[in-house]
C-alpha cells in the first residue's frame, strides 16, 4: 500500500492504551532492521514521556517521544513509509508540544546517518560523534523562538 493511496494521520499517544502500536514500530526499525539490543531499547523512560503514532489506515508506521526537560526520542518510521514527510509531522509534533510546555529549547541524540534530516528542522550539531547501541550518533540541540 503506498502513502498516496490513503492519508497518513498523526495523533498524540498514550504508552498504556497504545503500547502495542508503539512497541510495534519500534521493534520493526530498532531491534530488527538496526540490531538494537532489546534491553537497550526498553529503558524503561516510556511511561514518563510524550508519544505520538502515525498511521497509514489502521496501521502504526511511525512514532517519536519526548521526554521531560525536551529530550526528544525513538522516532522511527516503517522503511517503506520514509521519504514521505511522516518523519518531519512527528518531528514538528514534538517540538510543538515543548513549545507549549514553555520550553526555549529541545535535544536530541541523532544517528549521524539523520543528521541532515535534523538539520533541515533547524537542528544544531554538538560535541563529538558518539556511539549508542553499536551505531554512530551526534548531540542535537534546536532553539525555540
Amino acid at each position: 500500500m503506498s502513502v498516496e493511496s490513503s492519508p497518513v494521520t498523526l495523533r498524540a499517544a498514550d504508552w498504556r492504551h497504545d503500547h502495542a502500536a508503539l512497541c510495534h514500530v519500534r521493534r520493526v526499525v530498532f531491534i530488527d532492521e538496526q540490531q538494537v539490543p532489546e534491553d537497550l531499547e526498553w529503558d524503561g523512560e516510556d511511561s514518563a514521556a510524550q508519544h505520538w503514532l502515525a498511521w497509514h489506515g489502521s496501521t502504526p508506521i511511525g512514532t517519536v517521544r519526548l521526554r521531560a526537560g525536551g529530550h526528544i526520542g525513538r522516532m522511527a518510521v516503517l522503511k517503506e513509509y520514509r521519504k514521505h514527510g511522516v518523519g518531519s509531522r512527528l518531528l514538528g509534533a514534538a517540538i510543538e508540544a515543548a513549545r507549549m510546555q514553555g520550553l526555549t529549547e529541545v535535544h536530541l541524540d541523532a544517528q549521524v546517518q539523520a543528521l541532515k534530516f535534523y538539520a533541515r528542522h533547524g537542528f544544531v550539531s554538538e560535541g563529538e560523534e558518539f556511539m549508542d547501541a553499536g551505531i554512530a550518533h551526534r548531540a542535537m540541540r534546536l532553539e525555540l523562538r
